[in-house]
């Protein structure tokens, strides 16, 4: 059964995040909060655990899109090919926010999960909690939603009821309190600098342009 933790939103226990970080540099999968909804993830080098995820997913690696957490942008570019200026300065007033910019991806991707993969999802968002997981794990963490996406339901918004679905097949559940249930903006960009939003989410991408 996954080890529930409670973990502050606003200033979490670095102690707490370090088990965090443990669990994940073992090979662990976790369920996080975001500023969005929760999300279920993995250190982004653990090739086990990325299996174990598409699983829970119910998809074959290959079909699973990929998003990364990530603290800032200062690293985005070992994950992504050069970012034109337009899509940065957009990124760059947007994050940390509810938005997933997808990229198209860098040579590392393929080598790190195994399957050749022409873009990934970015999101650092505006939530202290998996920002300072991912600064003290010292790269991103994979991430997907724990919602499937072929299901006609809202997102689960309660840890309690997080861990009593899914404690059997995680490792971890972090309660930060209830999660929301609007899913981030996914802005798909194109290396011409063209941006399109290609799912509404909590985001309002209009405000940073």
């Amino acid at each position: 059964m996954a080890e529930l933790i409670s973990i502050h939103p606003q200033n979490p226990e670095p102690q707490k995040i370090r088990r965090v970080v443990a669990c994940l540099r073992e090979g662990g999968v976790i369920i996080y909060p975001t500023d969005t909804v929760y999300g279920i993830g993995c250190d982004l080098y653990s090739a086990k655990a990325i299996e174990r995820i598409c699983r829970i997913k119910g998809v074959k690696p290959n079909k699973m899109h990929l998003s990364f957490i990530c603290y800032d942008l200062s690293d985005i570019s070992n994950y992504a090919r050069q970012i034109p200026n337009a899509v940065f300065r957009v990124m760059k007033k947007a994050l940390p926010g509810p938005f997933t910019f997808i990229l198209e991806s860098s040579s590392e991707v393929p080598k790190i999960v195994g399957q050749k993969k022409n873009q990934v999802g970015i999101r650092v968002p505006d939530h202290n909690v998996p920002r300072a997981i991912v600064k003290e794990l010292g790269n991103p963490i994979l991430t997907t939603s724990i919602k499937d996406e072929d299901e006609i339901v809202q997102y689960m918004t309660d840890p309690s009821l997080i861990n009593d679905k899914y404690g059997q097949v995680v490792d971890m559940v972090i309660d930060s309190g209830y999660g929301g249930n609007v899913p981030s903006t996914v802005i798909l960009c194109e290396q011409d600098g063209t941006m399109e939003v290609v799912r509404e989410g909590l985001g309002d991408y209009v405000l940073y342009l």
